[in-house]
Formats: structure tokens, C-alpha cells, sequence
């Protein structure tokens, strides 16, 4: 028997492939919706997947058990209570595959979502009694728990999470050997827990000693500690865990409509009748010059989270990218993001006689920042208002004095918050997320924007005050 990982590091998702040597056969858990390594791995080690196992329905990311079902014609398998579209085996406590030396053994662990399992994994050339692993998928995190209160978990109560979830921890998970290996669908990053490690691969008994989760407690303790200071969820999780369930198109035949290449006056003509333009460049490329009206999302970021953050799911998307626009479309699908209508042959290049459609972002440096608002630029006007995108507990954590809090996912719907006849300074902690603020607040007809180079790091390596707590509202 064979456990491979697979982790994609920009959704934090791991996902896994068991292979058996002896029956040539593969079962893969929770898999990206791009297949392609899982079928080549299958096909080195001269394996068939024939069984593709989904702990639950995701929120953050689309799966790929359409994919490999059509690809490979293997079964899926769902806990009993997942209500999907597709044909799939539904699976119950103690219900078993097994194939050569491997034996995959179900356990309903409900908590993040109603139907989740915990998929346990046997060894037989070892033992049949003495599990190898767990693969638990957003149940239980290496260090963290998974969060009860998505939206994702439609007529049911995060409250009535917490109790299934406080069941499958503390009557099934925790009694597994302290030996067996703990393989979790998420790490550090991903929204689905609040205080997830980098290390994705466990035990048992590390997870009792370390997992605040995992300490003994009451119902109602439990339920209190899981449910507080839980990171906010992006909107298209629940657009994502709908798709999970339906009998949907694959990825290819997506990419197939979406990898368009589109002539300048193409992109202009769906700019005008409504089209998204997402930059995937990185910040300081995009802000030296873009094309008028564009989003930035880097690529070299937490991309596929943020886009689907900040785009809709439902409108035309034109990527500008250099060069050309795969990876930006094809990693927009692995969260079912199938609107994109092409990108932009020669990206930026295609603007090289065209200045009048570029358009550029100020940057600021922390310590002329701060000469600024100490009034040591009277000559450059009114101080810039300090805009902290970051989440209220970053902010809360040290932020710069005066600075208002408005968290990037809310940047929109409070923009009347902002003053005008001043200019806006935005910042985040590094500088990715204060690139997307200052292009939405550019593409929402905010010119006056300037963008903190290296944001609060910035400021702090810098030795400039600081203060915690409190938020204070706009002038």
C-alpha cells in the first residue's frame, strides 16, 4: 500500500491518492478538480482509479470527482447524508472498500458540514485491526478543528454543528491508536478553521496533546472555543459547495470555452457591455501601468481565494496576464469560476500605442507616509486618510495610529465611509491584499488612491508608532 499527498499550497487543499501493488487499483480522496496527476501517478505505479472518495462537500474549492469519474469511470463514494445529483455509493459508519492489501473503512464525522466522514485506512499486509491512517478531511485539522459556521451547511445551525462536531471528535477520532497518521484536507491559510499548521501530516496522539480542540472539555466549552474569532468566508463558498453536488461540466470542457485569446478592441467591447477585467500581474507590475478599469489578483499570491473573493461568479471574466492567460483561467476553475470569456493576446503589450488607456496607482513609502501626516508635506495638501484592509483581528493586533479599519471583503459596501477632498492611503500587512483594495477603489472612481509600499511590515521595520485595539470610525 501506497499513501501519496498531493498539496496545492494556493488553497491550502491536500488532497490523496492510496494505490494497492497488488490489485493494480487507486483511490483518490478529495481531489482538485485538475485530475492530470493523479491519472499519470496511476499510470506510473500501473494502477486504475476505481474508487474517488469526497469527505464532504467543499466550500473553497470544486472537486474533481466529476472529472475522474468520466475519465476513469471509477465510483464516488459520499457520507449517507450527502445529498448529490450524481450516481455515488453513500456510505455509513463501518461500511468498507477494500481492494488487494488495502482496506478504506468509513466514519461519519459530521461537525464542518452534516455529511462528513473520516475515511480510515488499513494496511492488511500489516493488520487488519490496527488502523495505518485517518484521512480526516475538514474534521479535524493538524492543530484546529473545522469551523461549524459556514453558510455552506444550509438548514442547519452552526450550534447543531458544534454538537456533531464535539461527537465525532471526542467519540470516534480521539479513540483511534494514538500511532495512526492524520491526513487532513486543509492546512495554514485555508478558511475552513482559524489556526490551521503548516505541517500537513500528524498523529493521533500529537493532535490530543497539541489540538486545543482536542483538550478535554464540555459540550458547551467546545462549542464556545470552536465557534469564536472564526476568519470571515468568502462569498463563493457557497456557490462552490453547491457545484460539489451537482451533475456539472468537467474542467476540460471549460477550459476548452475559456481559453480564448481576445483581440484589444474584443476585451474594450466586453469591458463596455460589462465584463470583469482581472490583472494577475503583481502589484508593483500592475500599478506601474494597467489597462483603465482592471481588478488586480496576483497570480503569486493567494489568487484563486481572493478572486473569488472579490469577482462574481456569474459575470464575464477577461484576464490580462503576461504572458498569456492559462494559469490564471485554468486555477479560476479549480473554484468553479467556468465565466471566463478569454484573455488578452500580448497582455500589456497590446497597450503599447494606447496610453490613453492605461492608467497607473500611486505608491508611498511608510516614512513619507508618515512625514505626510505629521504635517511635513504641506505643499502635497491634506494628510491621505490611512485605510487598513486587513481583518479586525490583525488590525486589532497593531495598526497605524488613526488608521481605519475597513477589512478588504467589506471595501466595497463601505466605500461612502471614506472622505473625500483627501487622499486615501490603503495598506494591508505585506502588500498583496492593499494592490486589490487600491484597484477596486480605482475601478469604483476613486483616483486619489495611494498604495503603502510593504504595508504594516513596512511601517513597523520602519520603527513608526503604532497602536492595538479599538477601531475607530471615519471622520
Amino acid at each position: 500500500m501506497r499513501i501519496h499527498q498531493y498539496y496545492l499550497a494556493c488553497l491550502s487543499h491536500a488532497s490523496y491518492m492510496i494505490t494497492d501493488e497488488r490489485s493494480k487499483t487507486a483511490a483518490v480522496v478529495d481531489p482538485q478538480r485538475d485530475v492530470g496527476g493523479y491519472l499519470a501517478d496511476a499510470a506510473a505505479h500501473g494502477c486504475t482509479i476505481r474508487h474517488v472518495f469526497l469527505t464532504h462537500f467543499h466550500a473553497d474549492f470544486v472537486a474533481g470527482h466529476i472529472e475522474l469519474r468520466d475519465t476513469t469511470g471509477a465510483t464516488i463514494h459520499l457520507g449517507r447524508r450527502a445529498d448529490a445529483e450524481f450516481a455515488c455509493v453513500k456510505m455509513r459508519d463501518g461500511d468498507r472498500v477494500e481492494f488487494g492489501d488495502v482496506r478504506l473503512e468509513v466514519l461519519e464525522t459530521p461537525g464542518h458540514t452534516p455529511e462528513g466522514i473520516s475515511i480510515v485506512v488499513y494496511d492488511l499486509a500489516k493488520s487488519g485491526d490496527v488502523p495505518e491512517a485517518v484521512m480526516t478531511g475538514d474534521t479535524l485539522f493538524i492543530g484546529d478543528v473545522g469551523r461549524p459556521d459556514l453558510l455552506a451547511s444550509i438548514g442547519v445551525t452552526a450550534d447543531e454543528l458544534a454538537d456533531m462536531l464535539y461527537d465525532s471528535i471526542a467519540g470516534k477520532l480521539v479513540k483511534l491508536p494514538d500511532a495512526t497518521l492524520v491526513y487532513p484536507a486543509h492546512g495554514a491559510g485555508s478558511m475552513c478553521g482559524k489556526s490551521l499548521s503548516k505541517e500537513t501530516v500528524s498523529t493521533i496522539g500529537e493532535q490530543k496533546k497539541f489540538n486545543y480542540a482536542l483538550q478535554p472539555m464540555s459540550r458547551e466549552a467546545f462549542r464556545r472555543i470552536v465557534m469564536a474569532d472564526q476568519p470571515e468566508a468568502p462569498e463563493y463558498f457557497v456557490h462552490d459547495a453547491i457545484l460539489n453536488r451537482k451533475e456539472r461540466g468537467s474542467l476540460d470542457d471549460s477550459l476548452k470555452r475559456t481559453l480564448t485569446s481576445l483581440s484589444l478592441d474584443e476585451v474594450l467591447a466586453m469591458q463596455r457591455a460589462g465584463a470583469q477585467l482581472l490583472d494577475v500581474r503583481d502589484g508593483v507590475d500592475f500599478e506601474g501601468g494597467h489597462l483603465r478599469g482592471a481588478l488586480n489578483v496576483a497570480l503569486s499570491g493567494r489568487y484563486a481565494t481572493w478572486a473569488g473573493t472579490m469577482l462574481d461568479h456569474d459575470t464575464p471574466i477577461v484576464v490580462v496576464a503576461e504572458p498569456g492567460g492559462e494559469e490564471a483561467v485554468m486555477r479560476l476553475g479549480r473554484i468553479g469560476f467556468d465565466n471566463v470569456a478569454g484573455f488578452l493576446a500580448d497582455g500589456m503589450a497590446a497597450l503599447t500605442s494606447r496610453d490613453d488607456l492605461v492608467e497607473r496607482t500611486d505608491r508611498i513609502t511608510a516614512a513619507a507616509l508618515a512625514d505626510w501626516i505629521d504635517g511635513g508635506r504641506v505643499e502635497a495638501g491634506p494628510a491621505p486618510t490611512v485605510v487598513d484592509v486587513r481583518s479586525e483581528a490583525e488590525y486589532a493586533g497593531g495598526h497605524i495610529r488613526g488608521a481605519i479599519n475597513i477589512p478588504l471583503p467589506r471595501l466595497e459596501g463601505r466605500l461612502a465611509e471614506l472622505p473625500t477632498g483627501r487622499p486615501v492611503a490603503v495598506h494591508c500587512e505585506g502588500g498583496y491584499r492593499s494592490a486589490i483594495a487600491a484597484s477596486l477603489l480605482h475601478t469604483l472612481g476613486r483616483r486619489d488612491v495611494l498604495d503603502l509600499v510593504g504595508g504594516f511590515k513596512a511601517w513597523i521595520a520602519a520603527g513608526l508608532p503604532t497602536a492595538t485595539g479599538g477601531q475607530p470610525r471615519p471622520a
